[in-house]
Formats: C-alpha cells, structure tokens, sequence
C-alpha cells in the first residue's frame, strides 16, 4: 500500500510515539468493531486522521515541515486508514457459502 507524503508523515510520527500509537490502534480498533462495514470504520478514521494531522501541525516539527512545504489543504488519509486498520484489526472471519458448491476440501482427497 502506498501512502501520500502528509499521510507517511503522520504514520512515522504515530508508530514512533509508543503513547499515541496505543491510543491510535485503540481508536482503530473500537471504530471498526463499531462499524458494520470496513469502508465505514475507513471513512470515519480518513476524517479523524485529518484532524489530528491539522492538530499536530501547530506543534510536530515534522509535520510543520510537511505543512510548510504542501500547505494545510485537506488531504486524504483513506490510505493511512485502511494501512492502519489492516495492521491493527483481527480479521472477520468469512462466511462460509451458502448451502455448500459439494467443493469443499478434504486433507489428502479423503471423505
């Protein structure tokens, strides 16, 4: 997955402060188990990251730099979100399908 420069900016800001990465995998952990689709639980972390970016600026060194050099204009985050939830949510297990395709595997061949 590839992320944008402000969303690789803030990305190495949070995974190298262990206090606001706890917060981070909890907040993207209690949204998409809150979510009843993963793209919801993305949306809402793509408009959270973007104020926490807006709100870090006035004091990250970093990130001042990143909005020196690009300006404050939002930004998409939706990479960063989705690179987060996948790093730091437990997948759904996945249904199994309905009423069977008589494919199913057995070890070896054997019934």
């Amino acid at each position: 997955m590839s992320l944008n420069r402000l969303e690789q900016t803030l990305h190495d800001y949070i995974v190298s402060h262990p206090e606001e990465r706890h917060f981070w995998q909890n907040k993207v952990r209690a949204l998409n188990a809150g979510a009843a689709e993963p793209s919801q639980a993305v949306g809402r972390l793509d408009a959270e990251l973007w104020r926490y970016y807006e709100e870090r600026s006035a004091v990250v060194a970093s990130i001042k730099e990143a909005v020196r050099a690009y300006g404050l204009k939002r930004t998409s985050m939706k990479n960063l979100a989705e690179y987060l939830s996948r790093l730091w949510v437990e997948p759904k297990p996945r249904k199994p399908p309905a009423g069977g395709s008589g494919t199913e595997f057995t070890p070896h061949g054997f019934a």
